[in-house]
């Protein structure tokens, strides 16, 4: 499944249950975003099983793809993503990391 194609179903997700949909929403879907992405790093902390790991950070993708449905909606997201890596790739080796030299 596609970046495009999740975001599709995601949206089916969001009528279906009642959450959140309006573009005032993206705030808050972006700090559940966050909050997500702290539970992944606690359970990885504790030592949780990998599949624990996997919920929340799949938890993480689903408010992100759904914010950018909402912030973005004209935006093929999978055609951004590759655009991105491609960036990603011609940047120098550790990039932005210079401080681990120090």
């Amino acid at each position: 499944m596609h970046l495009e194609e999740m975001k599709k179903e995601i949206e089916n997700l969001v009528f279906e249950k009642g959450f959140y949909n309006k573009p005032k929403d993206i705030p808050k879907k972006l700090l559940f975003a966050f909050i997500e992405l702290g539970e992944a790093s606690d359970a990885w902390k504790k030592g949780k099983k990998e599949e624990e790991i996997a919920e929340e950070l799949i938890d993480v993708i689903f408010y992100v793809l759904d914010s950018s449905r909402l912030a973005c909606p004209s935006v093929d997201m999978d055609r951004k993503f590759l655009e991105k890596l491609e960036k990603n790739k011609k940047r120098q080796y550790q990039y932005g990391e210079g401080h681990r030299l120090q």
